[in-house]
């Protein structure tokens, strides 16, 4: 099966400026996440308003994407990039990491805390509910993008991803994204 190759900018607005799939997936992950801690905020009765909500995933909206730039420019080349610093801030040059965001993602969840006077812990369980459909969506971003395919695969649903060789690889960020927030018992 050969992979669809699906471009990877869904709309160009003008010039340089364009609306990419997987900054779209972030987009409703976010919104989901937000939706699904605002919902939970209410039935659990936390002590976050509306607004404290609001304040939270912007906080938290920034940590994730500057973490996951900074990760990326220091897990997957940092030589490259401490070379060319203002590439740090340019994600079109490379990527993001998902073990960044996790921290950036962390950290400004802990500095909200801190700044107002929340328990961190609280607000740690609030992100894991809302976690599943961010990493759904990434996953799909992933899928579109075709990078982070799985091995080398005789399976029907094979798919020869560019990049990835002549060989069909599994579909690794399908399965993924498949799975996500399923809880085992």
């Amino acid at each position: 099966m050969k992979y669809p190759n699906i471009d990877p900018v869904l709309v160009n607005i003008w010039g340089p400026l364009q609306i990419r799939w997987y900054g779209l997936m972030y987009v409703m992950g976010f919104v989901i996440a937000f939706l699904i801690v605002n919902a939970a905020s209410k039935r659990r009765d936390n002590g976050l308003s509306r607004m404290e909500i609001e304040d939270l995933f912007a906080y938290s909206i920034a940590g994730l994407i500057i973490g996951a730039r900074v990760g990326y420019c220091i897990i997957y080349d940092f030589s490259y990039y401490i070379t060319r610093p203002l590439e740090f801030i340019m994600p079109w040059k490379g990527g993001m990491s998902f073990h960044g965001g996790l921290v950036g993602l962390l950290l400004a969840g802990y500095i909200f805390a801190k700044r107002r006077n929340k328990n961190f812990m609280m607000l740690a369980d609030m992100g894991a509910l809302s976690a599943p459909p961010g990493l759904f969506f990434g996953r799909i971003g992933n899928f579109i993008n075709g990078e982070l395919y799985g091995r080398i695969t005789d399976v029907p649903w094979g798919m020869v991803f560019p990049g990835g060789g002549p060989q069909p690889r599994h579909p690794s960020q399908l399965y993924e994204a498949s799975l996500e927030g399923i809880k085992k018992k």
